[in-house]
Order: C-alpha cells, then structure tokens, then sequence
C-alpha cells in the first residue's frame, strides 16, 4: 500500500469460475450412471469445462445487462418487428444448439437419450436460463410436429439442425429453426379453453396461391397472445378456436413467421414483456392480422396435441430449477469456504453448516429426481414409466420449481450484502427462480393436473407404490411416510383443497426413495430426518442434531473441485 491507499482488499472470495460443472457435481454424475446413460460421461464432461469458463460466465452477464430491443418498423416505414439482440445472446444460443440442447434425444432416440440431454440441459440452468427459453420450446415441439406428417417433414429437418440461425428469413431458406409458443390471451391467462383467438380456413385457391405445394389445412388467424415467448422464432404453436361440424373448439396450428414468399407474416408485436427476470430473453404482446397458419393435428383438438409439448416444457421446468439451485448452492459454498468472519471461515462455523447442508441435501434431492423423471421420457413404450412421468412430472414442476425462490434467497443470504448487489450472479440467479414455477402451468394448474392423472388412470398409484418400494423397508420414518401417502390414494377421489400438500408429499417420498437407494447415508438420513420425520418448514437450516454436515458438503461441492 503506498501511503495515500485507504484499506487493503482482502477477505473476499474468488470468482467461481474456471470450474467443470459436470466433474465438480458428484450427485449429477452417479444419477447419469444409474438412469442409463453412463456413456455420454466423456461428452458431459467436456461439456461442463465449457459452461464454467469464465468467458461462458461472462456471455451470461452481458446478455442480461444488454437486453433485447424491438424494432418494429425499418428506416422506410415498412414493418419488420425485429428484436436485436446483443451478441452474448447469439453465442449463448449457439452453445445451446450447437451441443443438441434442442434435439439429441429426437436425433438418437433410446434408453439415455433424454437423460443425457437432462444432464447438459441441467449444467445449461447453472450459466443462464433466458436463453434456455427458446432452445426448450424448440425441443418440446417435435411431438406436436409429428402429428402432422406434412408439416414435421418440411420443419423437422431445420429444427433437428445443429446450425443456429438467427437470419430473418422463410424456412426454406434457413440452416435451422427456432419455434416458440403462444396459448394464453389476456381474458383467460392457463384458462385457454377461453381463448378468443378464432382461425377460418383458406379455401384452396388462396391457400395454392401463397404456398403452392403446401396449402393443405391452411387457416387464417385473428385475435391476439398475452403472452407471445420468443417473438423472434421462426415459427410457433398457437391455439385458435375453430368452427364447423365435428371441428368446434380449440385448435393448434403452426404460425410461420415469413411466408414462402419472403413477406412477414401478419403477427403483429405489439411490445416486449419488461419482465422481472428472464431478461435476456425477449418475450412479447402479439396480434393476428389474419395471420397464415397450418392446423397441427386434428381440429378442434388443439389442447391434447398441445399437451405432447407441454409435458416436455414442464421437464425442462424442473430441470431448470434444478440446474439454477445447484448453481446457487455451489456459489454459496464457493464463498462460505474463503470468507473468513469472526475469526475462522464461514464453512466451518456450525449453524452456517446447518444451513449450506440443508442447501445440498434440497439441492441433491432435485437433480436426483429431476434425472429419474428425464427416465421416464426415455421409455414412451413402457407403461409403467409413462404412468409414473405423467404423475411426477406435475408434482415436480410443482415442488421442485415452487422451492427454488426460497432457495435462491437462502443462497443470496449466505454471501450477504455483496449477494444482493447486481454484481453478484445470485442477484441475476434469484430473479430467475420463480419464472419456472409460473410459466407452462403455476402452482395449482400443476397440482390439479396430478389429480386428473389419478383419476384417469387406476395404474397410476399402483406405478407410484412400485417406485417407492424399490427403497425397502429399512427406515423407519420412510416406511410411515409412504404407507401413510399410499393410503391416502386409496381413498376415493383426493380432494382439490388438499392438493398442493398431495403433490409435495409424492415429490418428497420419491426423492427421499431415491437418496435411500443411492447417496450416502449421511444424505439419506439427514433428508428424511429433516423432510419425511417431520414437515420441511418454511426456511433452510434446520437440520436435527447429529447431521454430518462436512460429509453433505465435500460431497455437494468437494474442496478440489476440478479446475478447467
């Protein structure tokens, strides 16, 4: 210090960067191993070197700090509704695409297919969740698509593409695709069979004149989207209602941004979302000027051809949530290690041990459950996996995602004043947290959707008890909590008022099944001593007595994480 400084920096972490996200996370690895597939280790790894780069990091800041802009209309006055974005974002997307985030487990279906996906998907959710968004619509609409065979073989070809490219331009001009959604308007919000949105046909001379050779099912679109993700996709499912004999009702069709010709299609963006977080993602206010569409699957069966999509997005849900907890935990950590207060380091001091384990055991209980659920996707000809998904992928996206927001303030917390500054990813991190719990289904859409997927299907608690008892019988309190929830689905129909509690218990009996079986026993124990003995609470750092907490958290985060 020469004599005019006023202090001395020290006492202040590390960055945490320049870390293989994938060697550093223990739990992620084993749940790749057990669920199928162990032989995409070496890619994932190589995967995770990259996301931690500090330069990787970094694409996430600047595409946070320099959002998307809306441009409506060119220097002539023509409308063009372009959203500039900053160049992190396209180097964001391009890592996305260029690894398969959007398509690996359509290119090479099979056991581990999607659980490999899960696990980079996961890794993508610890560097930034805005440009997640697209890259999940992109890859949750191949189902949908496939209803269609017409349309699937002309558009699946550019979205199954590893090219990202963002060029304003008609699909047959583009090296590959993005496609976004649109269902909710502003009168119905999850409510879609409220939709206004109405889609007339093009009778065959029209719809021969604007696109030739793919006019069949040609429709024509009026109305508006509330909520219109990702305004610069190339193309998007919409739901519109339709009339006529034997096709009343909702309706799903696919909405070109350009017709064939190079015009802009007439979907009108009337502003971007200026959303809490997610921000550098663009998200809009749309209308339908008599925009073209094409009818995707059969008419007025527009919700169930929608649902192949949305079970898909509410996986990602979890999955993102999973993804952003474990980035939380692991900067949390990262500091409580170097931060020294009160003369030793906070890591070391037992009620902040309390808290960082509770942090890891939530933590390792969502990748675990969030890599089982990837599983079932895996098995769409196994009844017994797709019987069991369909209850765990609501109940998740319910549980998991509704934990997030405590979770990320719990980690802000950890780091103090410095974790609530902008500076801090955990400021850009908490923001995020609660947008997987609203979008594609909040709360208790989710838990009522758990509740259908009982009542149609006398398999479905019987593909649950199957699960859980893969645990055994050797733990006590897991015993009486499971029998206590299977009981309770004996009974007749559950009861609406009761169903967000149904859902948490299903979430927590499967994850503490799942650490029963595969962690350490100083996880599983400290789990259902914390989750199944006894209610979760409202705050972490509660852990009973006799937890070994240095054991949780060299496992969570273990002190010579591989450096890249």
């Amino acid at each position: 210090m020469n004599q005019f400084d006023t202090h001395e920096v020290f006492n202040q972490a590390a960055a945490f960067e320049d870390i293989n996200l994938f060697e550093a996370d223990i739990p992620l690895q084993e749940a790749l191993a057990r669920e199928g597939a162990g032989a995409s280790r070496a890619g994932l790894s190589e995967l995770g070197a990259r996301l931690g780069r500090a330069e990787t990091l970094a694409l996430a800041r600047m595409a946070n700090e320099n959002g998307p802009v809306l441009h409506r209309f060119d220097r002539s006055g023509r409308r063009i509704d372009q959203v500039e974005f900053h160049p992190s974002w396209h180097a964001l997307m391009e890592l996305l695409i260029t690894a398969g985030a959007h398509s690996s487990p359509w290119e090479q279906p099979g056991p581990g297919a999607q659980v490999a996906r899960a696990a980079a998907y996961l890794m993508f959710g610890q560097v930034e969740n805005g440009s997640q968004c697209p890259v999940t619509m992109t890859y949750a609409c191949v189902p949908a698509l496939r209803q269609s065979p017409a349309l699937a073989g002309r558009w699946l070809p550019k979205i199954l593409s590893r090219q990202y490219d963002p060029r304003a331009l008609p699909i047959d001009q583009k090296r590959g695709a993005l496609v976004g959604m649109g269902m909710t308007e502003k009168q119905g919000g999850s409510d879609v069979r409220s939709n206004r949105t109405r889609a007339e046909p093009v009778l065959p001379p029209e719809a021969e004149a604007v696109f030739g050779q793919h006019s069949q099912d040609v429709y024509r679109l009026v109305g508006h989207k509330w909520f219109f993700s990702a305004p610069q996709s190339d193309a998007h499912l919409v739901l519109a209602q339709t009339e006529g004999e034997g096709s009343a009702g909702i309706s799903c069709f696919l909405v070109p941004r350009f017709l064939d010709d190079g015009r802009l299609n007439e979907v009108r963006v009337q502003r971007l979302k200026d959303k809490l977080g997610n921000r550098s993602n663009a998200s809009s206010e749309v209308e339908f000027a008599g925009a073209y569409g094409w009818l995707l699957g059969k008419p007025g069966r527009g919700i169930p051809t929608i649902l192949e999509m949305g079970s898909h997005t509410r996986l990602d849900c979890v999955l993102g949530s999973a993804g952003a907890m474990r980035c939380a935990l692991t900067h949390a950590l990262h500091h409580a290690r170097q931060r020294q207060a009160f003369g030793r380091p906070l890591a070391e001091q037992p009620l902040m041990q309390n808290v960082l384990a509770d942090l890891a055991l939530e933590s390792e209980a969502a990748t675990a459950f969030a890599m089982r659920l990837a599983r079932c996707f895996d098995h769409p000809g196994d009844a017994a996996e797709t019987t069991l998904g369909r209850l765990l992928t609501p109940a998740g996206k319910y549980w998991i995602c509704k934990r997030g927001p405590a979770f990320g303030a719990e980690a802000m917390e950890v780091i103090g004043g410095s974790g609530y500054v902008e500076e801090s990813p955990l400021a850009r991190l908490y923001r995020e947290l609660p947008v997987n719990s609203i979008w594609e289904g909040s709360g208790n859409v989710m838990c009522l959707d758990l509740l259908r997927a009982f009542a149609r299907s006398p398999a479905a608690a019987e593909a649950l008890q199957a699960e859980l008892a893969l645990a055994g019988e050797g733990n006590a309190d897991y015993v009486r909590f499971t029998g206590a929830l299977l009981e309770q689905l004996r009974q007749p129909q559950a009861e609406e008022y009761g169903a967000r509690l149904l859902a948490e218990r299903i979430v927590l009996a499967v994850q503490a099944g799942l650490l029963l079986r595969h962690a350490p026993a100083a996880v599983s124990g400290a789990f259902i001593a914390s989750r199944i003995a006894r209610e979760p609470g409202g705050a972490f750092g509660r852990l009973p007595q006799g937890v070994d907490c240095a054991a949780i958290l060299e496992r969570a985060l273990p002190v010579d994480s591989a450096r890249t």
